[in-house]
């Protein structure tokens, strides 16, 4: 390993949290500093022996690492990262890092896509792991299966939720672009991050990028129902290419009513996968993860086993309590598209009872208003919509205003928590969005229920 001693600037994201905890996991010394170390992340890190400061003061210089690994949250002007550059100290991006002393030599298995990254590989890290294989992985989330989010067995074979967001305010090239993949997912492919790219263009750029690297002896698994993914790859492409969601490729068919379905390819039928997860948009994941594995060497048989025992990722429709009938789910869904989705899964899994979406536009581009115009399409499948509205540059309730007397907005919790829990009724089912914590409003809506109970 190249250094003995790693500061890691902005530890307590998701992916430089689970790269803090693999380096530990190497035996390295890692200390770190974010603007806010707040749980449950500072938490994980001080379980692994991990120091953390709160805030980028330059008095940090002396710790003396042999290395600083600077996660994209530190831009030009942060105190720390300006006595670095001062003092001519070696530093690196955190997906440089990762490239060079983790995945280097191993057969990298990249998910890449505007939605269902992190579940896709919670999905193929079980299959390898059931295969035997034990893999390494850094996911952005938890899979229930593993109950953390990042690993680093002696294993070749390493899973990586690859994001296409830039990777340091000194490497403006998407993150994925380092991580040296052999197996390379191309879940789907859509306008997201508007604080960066400025149309679709700029992001099938980068994924072209990404499919540059993969070599001939990797294999692409690519959505076949994605024109813009299909537009990418004929840019160029210079590995094989497999396709699923598409008769001459990797498909599922469903039987009407039940989740389980059944795996095809190619018209040979491989076997049926039964579990507790819905939607279209789930399946497709599902025949993703198995195209991936079987490109690594698991068969299709092993992996619809495993993926009978998949027990899903938290924060994407995980349930967080039930209270006098009422059911609360948390999802991460931060994109019109995942909204809808996320709404139809959930509705084809309870038919005709009411589902109350709960919504905070937290992301970056939803605050920028970018698809703003799309948001009232996105939960139309609901009964009843709740929008915080805090901190948005647009107004929440004139874009709503088209759902009339069925959406509630709001910029004030306390109010809305009021409303949801008073609107609520046995047999309802909750479903809070948001890619934030939201205030903690699962609790804070939990508690309320309890209170009437």
């Amino acid at each position: 390993m190249a250094a003995g001693h790693l500061h890691i600037l902005g530890i307590c994201g998701t992916f430089m949290g689970g790269l803090a905890a693999i380096a530990r996991e190497t035996g390295l010394k890692v200390t770190g500093c974010d603007a806010s170390v707040y749980p449950p992340m500072s938490d994980q890190l001080r379980r692994l022996g991990i120091d953390l400061i709160d805030g980028y003061g330059a008095d940090q210089l002396s710790l003396r690492p042999d290395i600083w690994v600077v996660g994209n949250v530190v831009s030009r002007g942060n105190p720390l990262m300006e006595a670095i550059l001062d003092s001519g100290q070696r530093y690196m991006s955190g997906p440089q890092w990762l490239s060079e002393n983790i995945l280097y030599g191993k057969w990298v298995l990249v998910v890449a896509g505007t939605h269902g990254k992190t579940t896709v590989s919670a999905m193929l890290a079980w299959i390898l792991d059931r295969a035997g294989m034990a893999p390494g992985f850094l996911i952005g989330g938890v899979p229930g299966n593993f109950g953390i989010s990042a690993r680093h067995p002696p294993s070749d074979r390493f899973v990586i939720e690859a994001d296409e967001y830039d990777t340091a305010f000194f490497d403006k090239r998407s993150k994925f672009v380092h991580y040296r993949p052999k197996t390379t997912i191309l879940n789907n492919l859509e306008f997201d991050h508007a604080d960066i790219f400025s149309e679709l263009a700029d992001i099938e750029r980068q994924f072209h990028q990404l499919v540059r690297i993969v070599p001939q002896s990797g294999r692409l698994i690519v959505n076949g129902t994605d024109t813009a993914i299909t537009r990418v790859l004929e840019r160029g492409s210079w590995t094989p290419v497999e396709r699923f969601g598409v008769a001459d490729g990797w498909h599922a068919t469903q039987d009407a009513g039940d989740g389980s379905f059944t795996v095809c390819r190619k018209g040979e039928e491989l076997g049926r996968v039964r579990w507790s997860l819905s939607g279209d948009h789930n399946r497709m994941n599902a025949l993703a993860a198995i195209a991936a594995g079987f490109h690594a060497g698991v068969e299709p048989a092993t992996a619809i086993e495993a993926l009978a025992r998949f027990e899903g990722v938290r924060r994407r429709m995980e349930l967080r309590g039930s209270v006098r009938g009422i059911t609360v789910y948390d999802d991460f869904a931060h994109h019109p598209t995942a909204i809808a989705t996320t709404i139809a899964g959930l509705r084809q899994r309870v038919g005709a009872a009411r589902i109350l979406a709960v919504l905070e536009p937290r992301s970056n581009t939803m605050k920028l208003g970018v698809m703003k115009d799309r948001l009232p399409g996105s939960v139309a499948a609901a009964d009843r919509i709740y929008v915080y509205g805090a901190n948005l540059d647009w107004d929440a309730a004139q874009v709503f205003a088209p759902l009339a007397e069925r959406a509630w907005c709001g910029a004030d919790l306390g109010a809305l928590v009021e409303r949801v829990a008073r609107d609520a009724r046995p047999g309802d089912h909750v479903l809070v969005m948001s890619n934030g914590n939201f205030g903690g409003v699962h609790e804070k809506l939990i508690a309320r229920l309890q209170a009437d109970a």
